[in-house]
């Protein structure tokens, strides 16, 4: 029997409305979930072995803003507005690297310091003194669990910290002892035709698994549930069908994939995904660990992006696994893109009459339900006009 974390009953008689076919298609409530879901929500920018030494660095754009994680002389990972004091620029313009000493900016030349003070104007008699503490890089939130890096835009969001968010969560996942493990092949980012939502919608929940992702199917099958979003967090659970074996990449991944010592037996063939809101994933399986979350570029673009990390001391078993699940994850993704691109365009149809919703789709239900209470303009099942969307959505908060 797999186990349940916490309480999963379906309400009786629960609304089985998805959002409205408007939402996503609007540039205006797209303006809003940038400001009220992507900017003050927690964001996964990656793992502390992605920054090991003094001076390394990784940035992330997305939303209009511009994150830069540096690890310092004492240390410490910090967070910062990848953005010149001077003149905004760039201070860095590379995804990821090191800066040695300091971070220069490529405009003018200005130098912070690795805890992002500033060092030093260029020409600095051409200005006044310079406060190094007020003139240095604009810090962020950031808060580090079980080794996955988070920031936060806008300091102080709807969210508590991360530790008290993952709380629920945390027993179970520190069995994988993450924040040891190193990266696999890097982070990387794809771009898909879609509104950011139907990416999500398709992720929350597993009643499509049996007809469009075989290799799924085949690894568990029945075995499979959803918990819904509570608080934040929800959670997937599957392990192994003792039948898997019909495709060539799950066939030789159950053949094998060890089974860790440090794991406690219900964990020792499972994948496990937990859903962070607004748009993250943390997945488990037993030979590795990986995020992956999209941001969206457009209403009909979204950035997708994500990393897989390893084990320290990975034995050859542990690392064929980890190439067959990397192969079954491309392939179920690939396929997820699709459903999620038929989903999307069908909303522009006079025809859509919107979602109705299985008991096995309640996590899609309660990710919505989230996103309503960060913006109540969702409720309204006829679109409003887009000049009035962020004054009635301002009117309807004040209201709740």
């Amino acid at each position: 029997m797999n186990p349940h974390l916490r309480d999963v009953a379906i309400p009786n008689d629960w609304d089985r409305r998805g959002l409205p076919g408007w939402s996503y298609h609007s540039d205006a409530l797209l303006e809003l979930e940038k400001e009220h879901v992507f900017r003050n929500h927690w964001q996964i920018v990656g793992h502390v072995s992605d920054i090991p030494n003094a001076g390394d660095y990784l940035t992330m754009d997305v939303v209009g803003e511009r994150a830069l994680i540096v690890r310092g002389k004492d240390g410490v990972v910090r967070g910062f507005n990848n953005m010149c004091r001077h003149r905004g620029s760039r201070v860095v313009a590379d995804s990821q690297g090191n800066c040695k000493n300091a971070l220069v900016c490529p405009f003018h030349g200005w130098v912070y310091n690795l805890d992002g003070t500033l060092r030093g104007a260029a020409r600095p008699r051409s200005f006044p003194d310079l406060d190094k503490t007020e003139f240095g890089l604009m810090q962020l939130d950031l808060e580090i669990w079980m080794g996955f890096i988070f920031i936060r835009f806008r300091n102080g969001g709807p969210q508590p910290s991360v530790a008290e968010l993952m709380k629920p969560i945390e027993p179970e996942f520190a069995h994988y002892n993450a924040a040891d493990m190193v990266p696999s092949w890097g982070i990387w980012t794809q771009k898909t035709p879609v509104n950011w939502k139907s990416v999500r919608d398709v992720d929350n929940e597993g009643y499509h698994v049996a007809m469009a992702h075989p290799a799924l199917q085949d690894l568990y099958g029945a075995t499979y549930f959803d918990e819904p979003f509570i608080n934040g967090v929800s959670r997937s659970f599957a392990t192994y069908n003792p039948h898997a074996g019909r495709r060539w990449s799950v066939r030789n991944y159950v053949k094998i994939a060890p089974e860790p010592t440090h794991l406690p037996d219900y964990l020792k063939k499972a994948w496990v995904y937990y859903g962070i809101f607004p748009n993250a994933v943390i997945s488990v399986m037993p030979e590795s660990v990986q995020f992956y979350q999209e941001f969206p570029l457009s209403t009909g673009q979204t950035l997708l992006r994500g990393a897989i990390y390893r084990y320290r001391d990975e034995s050859r078993e542990q690392a064929a696994a980890r190439y067959l699940s990397f192969r079954i994850d491309r392939d179920t993704m690939s396929e997820d893109v699709q459903l999620s691109v038929w989903s999307n365009e069908s909303m522009l149809s006079e025809a859509f009459e919107g979602f109705y919703l299985s008991d096995l789709e309640y996590g899609v239900r309660t990710h919505h339900d989230h996103l309503r209470k960060m913006l109540p303009v969702l409720g309204l099942e006829t679109a409003p006009e887009e000049k009035d969307m962020w004054n009635l959505n301002d009117a309807l908060r004040s209201r709740s």
